[in-house]
């Protein structure tokens, strides 16, 4: 089974495992595959995370860590210097070690058993012969096509070709990446075995002529989200020194399953939190559907991103103890029939939580505001999916595959995307922007540290039952990941809902926490909802206290998963109905 955000990165691993590859093997085909269709969600300039099992350890979730660091020169006090009070949400300053590619190939050496150039095929495919273009890849487009013509020609010669928007339908091509996913072959072809010739592809994209490119590319000044031109700092140092690697899952049970997540460099605890909290109530307070439920659920919400702010990064986080039945307890404890509009983290012995700066509106500095050019003011907003109006965004893409054997694997891939930065002309794809998610303040969790990862939003999960993985799943989403997550956990592990059942249901989300992305504001209070809850649902939530803003009907969420029962070797797939481009297909 495969199910992804795309129908065309389904079907290309679909046909993987229809050829005898293993889920290794489709996840990377169609990873490759989502850079192609959906650029202006995630490109090989990106970063990725992934959850997984193996058919000979299905009771072990490993986490594929996808997410580069800062590079050695991107200090705090380097931004400061260049006139920044936060990281831009776009533009090369923003950019973190392109990790994604790294990864992918990783998991391909390791777990797969194709050759590299069978698992590209379908991208190169893809790329250089053409693709019907997504009507949202144009809109993105035409919302930056100023900025791209003014200060991004680089941008503008790839994505705007003959200075035109594509139309809807119309069919793309990215010759460029098609190219270099080919001379990455043709750079692994002497290697004497499968694994070294995934290696050689491996050094030449981190030293090679992909390497030499980005850090070229960065020299050139360019406008950022800032409203001022910068150059980066990303150096061949830093690419020829990042490798992806393996960790062990945080995890937490409940309710007779084991949910396994990324550590606390990333947001998935945060979920895990969540569902500490939540269990600790009877079933009646875990329904998404009522009032009751969607009121507790939120306010857990707002208690874990409260400690995902004050304690999650690259550091020493203190994971056990807030992952702890007795931290738990008394973080229940504090939900009450009211909405919270307070920020409240929790205390933790020999640990002072970081009390960011709680922005309601965001006013650049002087020297931004003075220098604020064509498109800048709403450039990169980062990766928020949802806008105070409930339109939809570009921001992530999402895969899962399982195969016959019982191997599994959820994976998260964005940034990179199309208007993060200027396109590198010879490589056909742009730098990432997670560096956004970094502070400039000494002293907290998550402040600008070279060679330290900015922690993502990106947040995969697998959920194993009795020892042995059952179901992986994730959606785009930027802070609402973990939010759209967990009401399809509580309706399958709860309520009995199917994987689609939970997946069409009607959701909702808090934004009553300092978003994770530029300009880094809040909503005290705040929630997003599906217009489907219904009108006593929402209504009652407003009565609590909630400050409800209205989606639509179908405007949240854009999971996927798939499902597998270990006694029996059933298989199930689901994917996301909104916006008719979610794909789930098997046998």
């Amino acid at each position: 089974m495969s199910a992804s955000t795309h129908w065309l990165p389904t079907a290309a691993a679909q046909a993987v495992l229809e050829r005898g590859g293993n889920a290794f093997d489709a996840a990377v085909a169609g990873a490759f595959v989502l850079h192609v269709v959906e650029p202006h969600l995630n490109g090989p300039g990106g970063d990725m995370t992934g959850v997984f099992v193996t058919a000979d350890e299905p009771g072990k979730p490993v986490v594929l860590m996808g997410q580069g660091p800062a590079p050695e020169a991107a200090t705090a006090e380097h931004y400061r210097a260049e006139g920044l009070d936060l990281v831009p949400g776009s533009g090369a300053l923003a950019a973190a070690v392109p990790a994604a590619v790294d990864a992918w190939l990783l998991l391909l050496r390791d777990h797969g058993t194709w050759e590299l150039d069978a698992v590209l095929d379908f991208a190169i495919g893809y790329a250089r012969d053409g693709h019907p273009m997504l009507g949202r890849v144009g809109a993105t487009i035409a919302a930056v096509a100023e900025l791209f013509q003014e200060h991004w020609p680089t941008s503008a010669e790839l994505w705007m070709p003959g200075g035109r928007i594509p139309a809807d339908g119309e069919l793309v091509r990215n010759p460029a990446y098609a190219r270099t996913l080919e001379r990455l072959i043709e750079a692994a072809a002497g290697a004497p075995s499968r694994e070294a010739r995934i290696d050689a592809a491996r050094r030449e994209w981190r030293e090679g002529f992909v390497a030499r490119a980005m850090a070229e590319s960065v020299q050139v000044p360019h406008r950022h989200s800032s409203g001022t031109d910068h150059r980066g700092v990303l150096a061949l140092a830093d690419l020829a020194g990042f490798e992806a690697g393996y960790e062990a899952a945080a995890t937490v049970e409940f309710r007779g399953h084991t949910i396994a997540k990324t550590g606390p460099w990333g947001q998935g605890p945060a979920l895990l939190q969540t569902l500490a909290i939540l269990d600790g109530f009877e079933d009646r307070f875990l329904d998404p559907s009522t009032e009751l439920g969607a009121h507790t659920i939120l306010e857990a919400q707002k208690l874990a991103l409260a400690d995902r702010e004050a304690y999650y990064g690259d550091t020493g986080v203190p994971l056990d103890y807030l992952l702890s039945e007795e931290y738990a307890a008394g973080r229940r404890a504090m939900i009450t029939n009211r909405a919270s509009h307070e920020f409240r983290p929790g205390q933790v012995p020999g640990h002072e939580p970081y009390l960011p700066p709680l922005r309601t509106e965001y006013a650049p500095p002087a020297l931004a505001r003075s220098a604020a050019g064509v498109g800048a003011a709403g450039l990169g907003a980062g990766e928020p999916s949802v806008a105070p109006t409930g339109e939809t965004r570009g921001d992530t893409c999402h895969i899962d595959v399982v195969d016959r054997w019982g191997n599994m694997v959820s994976a998260t891939p964005s940034g990179g995307w199309l208007q993060s930065s200027p396109a590198i002309p010879e490589l056909g794809f742009c730098l990432g922007t997670r560096l956004q998610m970094t502070w400039l303040e000494p002293g907290t969790p998550s402040t600008l540290t070279p060679g330290k990862r900015p922690r993502t939003t990106l947040t995969p999960t697998l959920v194993l039952r009795g020892g042995r993985a059952v179901t992986a799943l994730g959606s785009p989403g930027g802070d609402q990941q973990d939010q759209w997550q967990l009401p399809y956990l509580l309706r399958t592990i709860v309520g009995g809902y199917s994987p689609q059942q939970a997946i069409d249901a009607p959701t909702f989300h808090t934004t009553s926490m300092p978003g994770s992305f530029w300009p880094r504001t809040w909503e005290p209070g705040g929630a997003v909802v599906e217009d489907r809850l219904g009108e006593d649902v929402i209504g009652g939530l407003e009565r609590r206290g909630h400050v409800v803003t209205r989606a639509g009907d179908w405007a949240l969420g854009r999971l996927s998963a798939v499902v597998r029962d270990p006694a029996t070797g059933i298989l199930q797939a689901a994917a996301n109905p909104r916006g008719t481009q979610g794909y789930a297909a098997g046998r």
